[in-house]
């Protein structure tokens, strides 16, 4: 018969691991007498314990109070956490089902100082496809990738990250500051932005933003494809609710909303 897993569990690992989580609220730092009521451990238990996480840097001592708190190495495993969580190991599976679904090549881009750049992206299996740009510096305000991150991003980033200008690239760049601002406000209040040959003609894309544990826009997720077969009615009718759901799904497994 197979055993339960809380069979095998350490009773000391456990008060460690307890230890540690007494400082996850408004406590930054406690004694050793504090932490022994909370713990309902002895205290020459609770100094044992304490003694062995700062000598492994999960704690360390404030000189001046005498009290406990978290120590650098809490820090560099949660750093850790977030590499190993993030943008392009949760991305590519959903991309992958994204090109699938919709048809067409998806990827996944991110806000580089005055352009967006492409990470990782799939492409469609069809005759005709947009080709991967995987790690070319594209335009920001005239891609649908590029135009979901200015829309937000701060005033002063956005200025900051667009002050070169808004050179044309065809006949339907938006070279109008004013114009962008517009579309930009748009764009943040449905949640997606369009992009219809403003950069290359006859190329349409949709983009949906991308947001991590902080809440903030990490990057963004896209569809591109020959104009043809992205017309304005399917993207608002078909692409779009595909690229909310999966932008959402691709920010839950960030840490967005948990």
């Amino acid at each position: 018969m197979r055993r339960e897993k809380t069979n095998y569990i350490i009773q000391s690992v456990s008060h460690a691991l307890d230890v540690l989580e007494q400082f996850a609220g408004e406590h930054d730092e406690l004694g050793v007498t504090e932490l022994s009521k909370r713990l309902k451990l002895h205290k020459n238990n609770v100094f044992r314990l304490l003694a062995t996480l700062e000598s492994r840097g999960y704690i360390e001592q404030n000189r001046a109070t005498e009290n406990y708190r978290l120590g650098i190495r809490c820090l560099q495993l949660g750093q850790t956490y977030v590499t190993q969580m993030g943008l392009l190991r949760q991305a590519h599976p959903i991309i992958e089902t994204l090109a699938q679904t919709a048809n067409e090549t998806a990827f996944v881009a991110i806000f580089r100082k005055a352009c967006v750049v492409p990470l990782d992206a799939v492409e469609a299996k069809r005759p005709v496809r947009m080709t991967s740009r995987v790690g070319e510096a594209l335009p920001l305000h005239c891609t649908a990738a590029g135009k979901v991150q200015l829309a937000f991003i701060s005033d002063a980033d956005r200025r900051e990250a667009l002050i070169e200008g808004l050179p044309r690239f065809t006949d339907h760049t938006i070279t109008d500051q004013q114009a962008l601002q517009q579309q930009l406000k748009r764009i943040a209040e449905v949640g997606y932005s369009v992009e219809l040959g403003e950069h290359i003609s006859e190329v349409h894309s949709i983009a949906v933003p991308i947001r991590d544990y902080t809440r903030n826009v990490v990057g963004s997720l896209a569809v591109s494809g020959p104009a043809h077969r992205m017309s304005n009615e399917r993207i608002e009718k078909e692409i779009a609710p595909l690229m909310q759901k999966a932008g959402q799904e691709l920010s839950s497994r960030l840490g967005f909303g948990s």
